[in-house]
């Protein structure tokens, strides 16, 4: 069976930084350690002027296009998963596409382009359409583009301002991929629900605690989901856990519930009930309230068992370091996971080919889904190549007032004029407006 999954990836964020402990919280009569430590958040990243969610897609697509040597005639189709799409209409890959064709000879006429919508868990979405197209034979030997491209601004004074974030995550999905291949086997867990939504508004409408529960109870639906056709998921097997990362506090919560699942009746259960007892099980409480109850105090010691904090700290936390310095990027959140954690491996000289990655990925509304990837022998190269770490200390940092100002910018039922904070170089810009009022995009050298 031919192997699919993704090649490569490339990472653009948002150019204006702003620090949360330092400049958020003074503006907000807030402790500091309500971002840094409970949220698990210490800076956000945001588009400057001329940047949105094409350039940022565009940018991520170009960088990544250009270091795998590829041109168009390469690829057969072009995701975009976003939640942040301006037009009802024409989806946001066909402004990539454009963009691209600024800087290349050839075209992307023959690529089918698309663009997914499912809250956050959209760009997995895109990706399983690529993996698809591909294992279907469809391809004609072509490559698939996925972006996932997001602003993930809140409305002022929303509970989830502190969240925010910008930027996109290009991946090319391939036969025989340098970077992570894709299991057959999937899981999933999906109900109606309004805990986020944007009905025709720029600013989501989230009920935060609603949204949590809803996070948790779509995740293990979908691991049970997972187990029912992969077979039961055992610690040793799994080297990194990515989730979908609105805010790294968040992850929190999802990793003890998966950790709880997995251990149940093992023997790392076993060896743990000396110290906390054995998990509740429903059948032994007269009523769902009681057993509720047992289970959030046994996970409350579970949290501070060895076993469970030298799991958390080797399988989960090194997905989270981008997560803690730019925010919430929506669609692109576990894909930055990933990447997250497989940059700590290799700064920590860790051989991964050959590991299995158990991938979390959810969207509001609500679907969680996971899959499984196996790291490929090419996975140093392709890390050692994204250059995220040197664009997030370039970033430009900002004051209060500037966020206010830069936030206003891209409110859509604003008009203001407000100088750029950075000075675009060899990158796609926002260029203004056509006649049909659509937005314009230029390559500046």
């Amino acid at each position: 069976m031919t192997k699919v999954g993704i090649d490569a990836v490339e990472i653009h964020t948002g150019k204006l930084k702003m620090d949360l402990a330092e400049v958020f919280a003074p503006e907000m009569g807030d402790d500091p350690e309500k971002y840094t430590k409970g949220l698990g958040l210490h800076a956000s990243s945001f588009p400057d002027v001329y940047e949105d969610i094409v350039t940022m897609g565009a940018n991520a697509a170009y960088k990544l296009m250009e270091r795998k040597g590829l041109t168009p005639e390469d690829i057969g189709r072009i995701d975009v998963a976003t939640e942040s799409a301006f037009d009802n209409s024409k989806p946001v890959s066909t402004y990539i596409a454009g963009c691209l064709e600024q800087v290349y000879d050839g075209d992307f006429h023959h690529a089918n382009k698309g663009e997914r919508k499912f809250a956050c868990v959209a760009g997995t979405q895109s990706i399983d359409d690529a993996y698809n197209w591909i294992r279907a034979g469809r391809h004609r030997g072509r490559a698939a583009l996925v972006i996932a491209t997001d602003t993930a601004l809140y409305a002022r004074g929303d509970p989830g301002e502190a969240t925010q974030g910008a930027g996109a995550v290009a991946m090319l999905i391939s036969e025989d991929p340098s970077l992570v291949t894709l299991s057959t086997e999937q899981g999933f867990g999906s109900a109606d629900e309004t805990d986020f939504l944007k009905p025709n508004q720029q600013f989501p409408s989230v009920d935060g605690k609603r949204s949590v529960q809803v996070y948790l109870a779509r995740m293990r639906e979908a691991l049970e989901d997972y187990e029912s056709v992969a077979g039961k998921v055992e610690l040793d097997d799994v080297n990194l856990a990515p989730f979908h990362t609105p805010f790294p506090g968040m992850v929190r919560k999802a990793a003890l519930l998966g950790f709880r699942h997995i251990i149940r009746d093992t023997d790392v259960e076993d060896e743990l009930e000396p110290e906390i007892g054995r998990q509740p099980r429903e059948a032994e409480f007269d009523s769902e309230e009681n057993y509720t109850e047992a289970i959030r105090a046994y996970m409350d010691d579970l949290k501070r068992t060895d076993a469970y904090q030298e799991w958390y700290a080797n399988t989960v936390d090194p997905t989270l370091y981008l997560a803690r310095h730019v925010g919430n990027w929506y669609t692109g959140s576990v894909h930055v996971a990933r990447v997250s954690g497989l940059i700590k491996a290799y700064e920590a000289g860790e051989d991964m080919t050959g590991e299995q990655l158990l991938v979390g990925s959810y969207g509001s509304g609500a679907q969680a889904e996971v899959h499984s990837e196996i790291v490929q022998e090419g996975w140093k190269e392709e890390i050692e190549a994204i250059d995220i770490l040197d664009h997030l200390d370039d970033r430009y940092e900002i004051s209060f007032d500037d966020y206010e100002h830069i936030h206003d910018v891209h409110n859509h039922e604003k008009d203001v004029d407000v100088e750029e904070f950075t000075v675009p170089q060899s990158e796609f810009v926002f260029d203004g407006w056509g006649r049909m009022d659509e937005r314009k995009y230029r390559f500046v050298e």
